[in-house]
Formats: structure tokens, sequence, C-alpha cells
């Protein structure tokens, strides 16, 4: 099991991050995540703290500032809808710059934006420091569903295969003169995304009929069995450990 490219999220070094097997990373963003996400709001300066801990993270795994920041890019989104909370919540308000904001709408944008960017970060952190193969043996050693596994293990897998397809199709539109410009356009876009999928599924018949064919009876074989020893996992929750810590303080204080 496993797709043996490298995805682009990936950053090859030999740090201790790593090196630890990939079923202790995937707990322990978990648990670093629901921790964060168990915070108070107002406890503004632990999300700082959080901040540093993933930024020692990245030092001890050796992934650059810039190739973390370009990847929380991702969140965009979720920032402008932050962004909208205090013009659209109801409630008290208050003046800032001119511009009459919602209280609740300022510490709902908060919560979004820092939990927010600290789970997308830790992700980052995760996909950068574990290989794609690796992270689904994690999950198969996490007990995850098997479905769910080689579910995601065939869409790694084939989803370069349907980019290329995509690729070629377009290709051969553009060599006949095609050029996409406009609404009357569109129904040749929607006949191409239906014929893709056409031959998507016909695909994916085919490679099921070709591994039953091969002795497949609804589970894949474990070929690298991955363990971790007490001492790794120890290093591996020392995040969600000290985020815990921090978590606990913000509720006292």
């Amino acid at each position: 099991m496993g797709a043996g490219h490298a995805h682009k999220l990936y950053r090859h070094a030999h740090s201790p991050v790593h090196a630890l097997p990939p079923h202790t990373k995937l707990a322990a963003v978990f648990a670093f995540v629901v921790v964060v996400v168990s915070t108070p709001r107002e406890a503004m300066w632990a999300f700082a703290l959080y901040a540093v801990l993933l930024a020692t993270v990245a030092g001890v795994a050796r992934v650059p500032a810039g190739f973390l920041l370009r990847r929380l890019l991702i969140e965009v989104p979720f920032v402008a809808f932050a962004l909208l909370m205090p013009f659209v919540a109801q409630g008290e308000r208050v003046e800032v710059l001119g511009m009459s904001l919602s209280v609740s709408g300022l510490w709902g944008a908060w919560n979004v934006l820092a939990k927010g960017t600290l789970g997308v970060a830790a992700s980052v952190l995760l996909a950068a420091t574990t290989e794609l193969r690796e992270l689904l043996l994690g999950l198969q050693r996490l007990k995850l569903p098997p479905l769910l596994v080689q579910i995601a293990s065939f869409m790694i897998r084939y989803g370069d295969v349907i980019t290329d397809e995509m690729r070629r199709m377009r290709i051969a539109r553009e060599s006949r003169g095609f050029e996409a410009s406009g609404v009357r356009h569109w129904g040749v876009l929607a006949k191409s995304a239906g014929a893709l999928f056409i031959r998507s599924y016909e695909r994916g018949e085919r490679v099921h009929l070709a591994m039953i064919s091969r002795g497949y009876a609804g589970t894949m074989p474990v070929i690298d069995e991955v363990t971790a020893s007490r001492a790794q996992w120890s290093y591996a929750f020392a995040l969600p450990f000290a985020a815990l810590v921090v978590c606990l303080l913000g509720w006292t204080l």
C-alpha cells in the first residue's frame, strides 16, 4: 500500500521530527488541535505561546518560515470569512477607525483566525515532515476504518492520472481551435467533464477487476509494520503536552 511519489507539501530533511513514526505524529497533531480549540478565546497570550511552540517544532524539523507561510495561504477563504464577522454580527457595537463593529463579531473573528491558523500550521508541519505513504500507514496503524484508508490511498495514487487525463483533453480541445472565452462555451466544458467522469469510472472498474483477479478480498496487505517506542511517543507528545499546560493556565488565570 502507498504512493511512491512525494507530495508538494513534503520537505525532505533528516531531522528528529521526520524520523518519528507517522502514527505518533498524527496523534500528536490531533491532540494539539483539540487543546488549541479548547483554549478560551480571551487568553490571547496562550495563542502566542502556541505559535512559539509550532515555530520551535518547525526549527527542529528544519522547515523554513517562508515554506510554512506560503502553505498557510490555503486558509485565505477562512480569513476572509473572519474579517466579515465584525461587520455582520449583531450585538454591542464599538467604533474602530471610524467603523461600527460588533464586539461579539470581533471576538468571533479572532477566535476563528487564531485557532484556524494554528490548526492549519500544525497540519502543514505534519505534511512537511511525513510522506503520503507514511501518513497512510500511520492512519492504518491508528485503526482508522480500512475502507477509508484504501479510498485515500487510491485517491492519492490516481490523482495524478486523472490530472494528466484532463491535461490531454485540454490539449486536444486547443489543437482543434477551441478556446473557452465565455458562457457559450460552458456546454463544451461540461461535456468534457462528463467524459472525464466516465473515463475515470471505467478505469476504476478495470482496476477493481484486476485487483479481484489477483486475490483482493476487501483489505490491502500490510507490507511495512510501523511501530513506535515509548521514547518516540513521549517525544511526539511533547508538543500537545506543553500546549495542554498553556491551556490549563489559560482557564485558571
